[in-house]
């Protein structure tokens, strides 16, 4: 038996029609939902002539850089590599709170995002030639410019073009930072110099390593804190020659136009919409396939007054979504009120994912990076009910809570009633991790109640989270026999309620209404003749003043 406060989640209707969009489309929000602090999510389902799609939306502050940030996020932490989106917001949990959606196209051989990547302000990939890249600030502002990287490297000679953490390429030479994985490729015929110790790559400045050992193929251990430089071909000679052990080496690189002042950049493509106006063609080198073709699609977005959309179009199936081409989803994002947008990864690997949790249908695919939103404050989880019902039935007689803190913060966590006064659970210093309360509410009156924890930090920041449940002893006690042709249930009503009982399939279709009036306090019983199945169940709703909860009970068949 489960019982359940059923929210009315109350469609806003039909939008407008997209600017655009054919004539006959329509648009509706199917869901709506807070996921953390300031961070909303909807499911936005939209009726074509091409059939319905379905746009995953997360709408979330401007980046601050300190309670709220934006980032690149690579797979197993390395270039060369590829990881479910949950799996790598499962690896961030201790440290924040995360949403994301997937990041750069890339190959599934080696994984490496195609594009550019810079995290914390160091450069760990060059931006992808004739595409544009994606620059977050400091202060959580974003850029969409095409980026051009010109990487050099001195010994005793002249300075002598490099490509950043990439692919082996024939006759040229390579940096390869801890970014790029634990060792460089497996190469013959090559010549490799160690620098056990070099500053990290931020984007136009000089910075300079000693090497130590110079070897003639790969893979190659690449040290912590350090970098190995890989020459090919008529390169080879050059290094060998002018970067001996012992050689102290200067490594710049640059970036065109100059984003040494961006916090992260991510790579992906095409611009989308640019001074609020969705883009027709960028002329990026994508080609018509990646651009015209409905799809899955994700693309990351910023309003006018600095809010985030992550934004996440499933594709995949006419009966679900059939995905939108690139210029339709541009589209999209300026009725949603983008001014900047960029494009992000697509077909079967776009995702969308909360703390872990898939947010978009479909199976998930393995990705490359992905470009993510973390909250670092306090964080109150789903309840698992939202009625607190304690009227010993045995089921949601107790509310358990809980919280996540990821750094040590002086917490008060407490109940709120309809009479706005606190009930405190609990007062204290605590320690990073998840915590649990469970508060039972006898002799509390019944309505809308909000479990509200509040956190200050050891760096001293204040945050507060909430979720809001209803104490509500209005239904009690549902119990389903089932019967030769059919079933009889009855369940207890300790106020006066409409109340509506239905026979319904495990995916929610109803099979019959049992009953739909307004009932007294008491035992009531309903009954239902038909040939039952496998997964039936009988839910029971009743509505008054206090609100709206329901009783679920599943039906064991019975032969005939």
């Amino acid at each position: 038996m489960l019982r359940k406060l059923l929210i009315a989640a109350a469609l806003a209707g039909i939008a407008a029609l997209p600017a655009g969009a054919s004539r006959g489309t329509t648009a509706q929000i199917a869901t709506q939902s807070l996921l953390m602090p300031g961070v909303s999510y909807q499911r936005e389902v939209q009726f074509t002539p091409h059939g319905p799609v379905v746009l995953d939306v997360v709408t979330a502050p401007r980046p601050d850089g300190s309670l709220y940030t934006l980032t690149p996020v690579l797979s197993n932490g390395a270039m060369v590599a590829t990881e479910k989106l949950t799996d790598m917001q499962k690896a961030l949990s201790t440290t924040s709170t995360v949403v994301g959606v997937n990041g750069d196209f890339f190959a599934p051989n080696p994984g490496k995002p195609t594009g550019m990547v810079m995290r914390g302000g160091v450069l760990d990939a060059a931006p992808a030639v004739g595409r544009s890249s994606l620059g977050i600030s400091a202060d959580g502002a974003l850029t969409v410019a095409r980026v051009a990287f010109d990487g050099t490297w001195r010994g005793t000679g002249q300075r002598r073009q490099f490509d950043l953490n990439a692919v082996p390429a024939l006759g040229h030479t390579t940096l390869y930072t801890s970014a790029w994985g634990p060792a460089t490729p497996a190469e013959t015929g090559v010549v490799v110099d160690v620098i056990p110790s070099l500053p990290q790559l931020t984007p136009n400045r000089v910075v300079s390593g000693a090497v130590a050992q110079v070897l003639g193929a790969g893979p190659v251990p690449i040290p912590p804190g350090g970098a190995v430089l890989v020459s090919r071909g008529g390169q080879a000679p050059h290094l060998t020659a002018e970067a001996p052990a012992g050689t102290t080496v200067e490594i710049r690189p640059t970036l065109t136009p100059n984003w040494s002042a961006m916090a992260s950049a991510l790579g992906g493509g095409p611009v989308l919409v640019s001074a609020g106006k969705p883009v027709f063609r960028a002329r990026e080198a994508f080609g018509d396939p990646v651009l015209n073709r409905r799809s899955a699609r994700s693309a990351v977005a910023q309003l006018s007054d600095g809010r985030i959309l992550l934004v996440t179009v499933e594709g995949g199936g006419y009966a679900y979504s059939v995905g939108m081409t690139n210029y339709e989803l541009a589209v999209a994002l300026a009725r949603l009120g983008a001014q900047t947008a960029f494009g992000l990864g697509g077909g079967p690997t776009a995702a969308m994912a909360f703390d872990g949790t898939l947010l978009t249908r479909g199976d998930e695919q393995q990705i490359a990076d992905a470009l993510v939103l973390a909250y670092n404050g306090v964080y109150a989880g789903q309840l698992a009910s939202t009625t607190l019902s304690p009227n010993g039935d045995g089921v949601d007689d107790v509310q358990t809570f809980a919280y996540k803190l990821v750094r040590q913060s002086k917490v008060t966590a407490s109940v709120i009633g309809p009479d706005r006064t606190p009930r405190v659970l609990v007062q204290d210093d605590e320690q990073p991790g998840v915590h649990t309360l469970q508060w039972d509410g006898q002799g509390e009156v019944e309505g809308s109640w909000r479990f509200s924890v509040a956190a200050v930090d050891d760096l001293g920041r204040s945050t507060t989270a909430e979720r809001i449940f209803a104490l509500n002893e209005t239904l009690a006690s549902l119990q389903v026999t089932p019967r030769t042709g059919g079933l009889d249930a009855s369940f207890q009503l300790a106020h006066a309620a409409s109340v509506t009982a239905t026979v319904e399939k495990a995916n929610g279709i109803v099979l019959a209404t049992l009953i739909s009036k307004k009932l007294d306090p008491g035992t009531q019983s309903v009954s239902w003749s038909g040939r039952l199945g496998s997964g039936y169940r009988v839910r029971v709703v009743a509505t008054n003043s206090i609100g709206k909860a329901t009783l679920i009970a599943p039906v064991s068949a019975r032969r005939s």
